[in-house]
């Protein structure tokens, strides 16, 4: 049985292919609007993004609205085949506003208020800017609900920032009122006692500070979730006029490359579809495998955080203008970068932006049509070659990636982890540790989602948990209750330190998650930058593979309790200790990697066996060559297999050494067998059944 999704919009069941686009900065050259839908149909875009930054064109000034460009916009795109996410202005408020209404302006940790400029520069609690983003929307949403142009609404851009202004504060205290009930239970949570900064009255409690309070890490981390939902209610906020008058239109908003300051598992919970920006230094080093996988790890988390096919709603068809270095996209890489995005679950490619600024900051950011005007480059011509291949892509769409392996990645666990003022205060790598197990299943070929805390684990058969520092007693009993009905877990040093106030467990670490592992961790030692260590791997252990490792920045000092020892440190007055366990629990087994091994040769043996031993599904059962990887979308009849060449250079591989399936190409119907030669950059889609 075809077992889909439905596709994101009912009126495009297509891939969606285009582009961000602003005729707001073209008002005036009508003859550059209609060359551009001219350049569309030819490139093979079909869906645009509308209005982004649009606020002083539609409402030039208070209360006057100006909605007859916009008209023509929508109006010509439905006569010509082309559909847009209509996007609510909020993430630039004009000039007007900031001057009438400075209070819409945020302040600063400092306290200082900000002038007008740059964008998202606005309190999302503001009563003035939640009126006006509430008329403003409520007019688009009455105007163009019902155009047949419109296949959903794209909510402001890129959301983020954090406002500390009186009504913010008033905010937050209500939001931890909410939560605790009383100051006791606050002060309890926190810790107050220490430095002696427990509160007296909630109007002592403000926003951490960096001439304030920054000390107190469950305050840190409180005030952190409180942005992510005050920014969540202003999304609603946003979206509550679009969906009283067309509930039936999906709303999203773009997400960013791994951001660092919202929630994004709790901000997906409101929104339709995920969709996100994804801009990767590509060609920064010799082999292009490093950025491939940190973005691979992105497109796999935006998938995971509402199982189901996501949007890539940026890209670059060519370089950016604002990283340290902006290199061309080499030949091959625009499409192999845009089906890598697909390979994990995405139904669209769209870019930033299809035609280049005259003026301001990204007027040399790359683009569809370049400042010549027209068709006769290089990267159009990429753009139109990838635009007919996803045309004849259609069965992809709402197709599912089928992991069978997990990696536990919290936000609250990141936050904790960076500010836990632990063994290693100049980088403790968090995020590197995350995405270095997941290249090793990256590597090869395992289809893998990025869970959290709140995710149920029963359908897996591998557990990847790095670093989970912050572990709920709740999170501890579902992964050893994963692991005793038969999963296979794998722990890393610095977990189960904390709970979910950032107090550290008592009775032994790594507290919740002690059973499963069967090891106490006594101490952990953060290595200077010219330290080093060793692992060495017993003789004749279980997983199979042997050798001594490289060890960096963090050792923990570990006692086995129901676990075995498989390898050992080789350096230091902890030399021969246990570095790597096992354990048996009901049916399944817990493995603890007690250090940092710097050498990516353990991480290639280690789950190479894990996956064998798991038996974790792969994409394609043959070795892959390094810096080439296989991805895998299912409709539960046929099996589409993306290999994907970021080696940067020709590689092979054998596909009769796969299984005993029969393969074609997915975009040809040719009948595919043997060795597959795949040139550098190169991406091919094979389909089986």
């Amino acid at each position: 049985m075809t077992k889909k999704f439905p596709p994101i919009s009912a009126k495009l069941p297509v891939f969606m292919h285009g582009a961000d686009y602003n005729p707001d900065q073209w008002l005036h050259d009508p003859k550059v609007i209609e060359e551009d839908i001219r350049l569309m149909k030819l490139a093979g875009c079909n869906v645009m993004s509308v209005g982004i930054f649009a606020w002083a064109a539609l409402e030039p000034e208070e209360g006057r609205f100006e909605f007859g460009w916009l008209d023509r916009i929508l109006d010509t795109f439905a006569e010509n085949g082309i559909y847009a996410w209509l996007a609510t202005p909020s993430g630039a408020r004009p000039a007007w506003m900031s001057q009438k209404y400075p209070e819409v302006l945020r302040v600063g940790a400092n306290r200082v208020r900000n002038l007008h400029g740059a964008r998202h520069n606005h309190c999302y609690t503001s009563p003035v800017y939640r009126e006006k983003v509430a008329i403003l929307n409520a007019k688009l949403g009455e105007r163009y609900g019902s155009h047949p142009a419109v296949v959903g609404w794209h909510i402001s851009n890129e959301y983020g920032g954090e406002c500390h202004c009186d009504y913010c504060q008033e905010a937050f205290r209500g939001w931890l009122k909410a939560k605790y009930g009383s100051l006791d239970a606050l002060n309890r949570a926190w810790w107050t006692a220490f430095w002696s900064h427990t509160y007296t009255d909630w109007a002592q409690v403000e926003s951490p500070a960096p001439h304030g309070e920054t000390a107190v890490h469950g305050h840190n981390l409180d005030w952190r979730r409180f942005v992510t939902d005050q920014t969540i209610d202003f999304y609603r906020h946003e979206i509550e006029p679009l969906k009283k008058v067309s509930p039936e239109l999906p709303c999203t908003t773009n997400f960013m490359d791994l951001f660092y300051d919202l929630d994004y598992r709790r901000f997906a919970e409101a929104v339709d579809v995920v969709s996100w920006d994804a801009y990767p230094t590509w060609h920064s080093a010799e082999s292009d495998a490093d950025v491939a996988a940190w973005f691979s790890f992105n497109h796999d988390l935006f998938r995971s955080l509402k199982k189901k096919p996501f949007m890539l709603m940026e890209s670059t068809p060519s370089l950016t203008n604002w990283q340290p270095v902006s290199k061309l996209k080499r030949p091959g890489m625009h499409r192999l970068s845009s089906l890598q995005a697909v390979a994990h679950g995405s139904d669209t490619v769209q870019y930033f932006q299809w035609r280049k600024s005259r003026g301001s900051s990204e007027k040399f950011h790359g683009a569809v049509v370049d400042h010549v005007g027209h068709e006769h480059t290089r990267v159009f011509r990429d753009v139109a070659e990838l635009g007919a291949a996803l045309a004849n892509l259609s069965d992809l769409i709402g197709t599912t990636v089928p992991a069978e392996a997990a990696i536990l990645f919290d936000w609250d666990n990141r936050w904790a982890v960076n500010d836990a003022q632990g063994p290693r205060n100049k980088g403790i790598g968090y995020e590197q540790t995350v995405v270095r197990h997941y290249r090793a299943l990256w590597e090869l070929g395992v289809p893998t989602d990025i869970v959290g805390s709140n995710d149920e684990f029963g359908g897996y058969k591998l557990l990847v948990v790095p670093m989970a520092y912050l572990m709920r007693e709740e999170t501890g009993a579902k992964i050893e209750r994963f692991v005793r009905d038969g999963g296979t877990a794998v722990v890393t040093y610095w977990s189960g330190v904390v709970d979910e106030n950032d107090l550290c467990h008592l009775g032994g670490f790594p507290g919740p998650l002690r059973t499963t592992v069967g090891v106490w961790a006594e101490e952990i030692e953060g290595l200077h930058d010219h330290d080093k260590n060793a692992l060495a791997m017993q003789e004749g252990n279980p997983l199979g593979f042997g050798g001594t490792y490289e060890v960096r920045e963090i050792c923990e000092l570990i006692h086995t309790e129901t676990a075995e020892a498989i390898a050992f440190y080789g350096d230091d007055f902890y030399a021969g200790r246990p570095a790597l366990t096992v354990n048996r629990l009901g049916s399944g087994r817990a493995y603890y990697l007690a250090a940092r091994v710097s050498d990516p040769a353990f991480y290639d043996s280690f789950y190479a066996a894990v996956v064998r031993e798991s038996n974790a599904r792969r994409a394609l059962d043959a070795a892959l060559p390094a810096g080439v990887t296989a991805q895998l979308r299912t409709d539960g009849v046929c099996d589409y297999v993306f290999l994907l060449n970021f080696s940067g250079a020709p590689a092979r591989v054998e596909l009769d050494g796969s299984s005993a399936a029969s393969y074609s190409d997915a975009e040809t119907g040719e009948s595919l067998a043997g060795t597959l030669e795949l040139p550098a950059n190169a991406s091919r889609i094979l389909k089986r059944a």
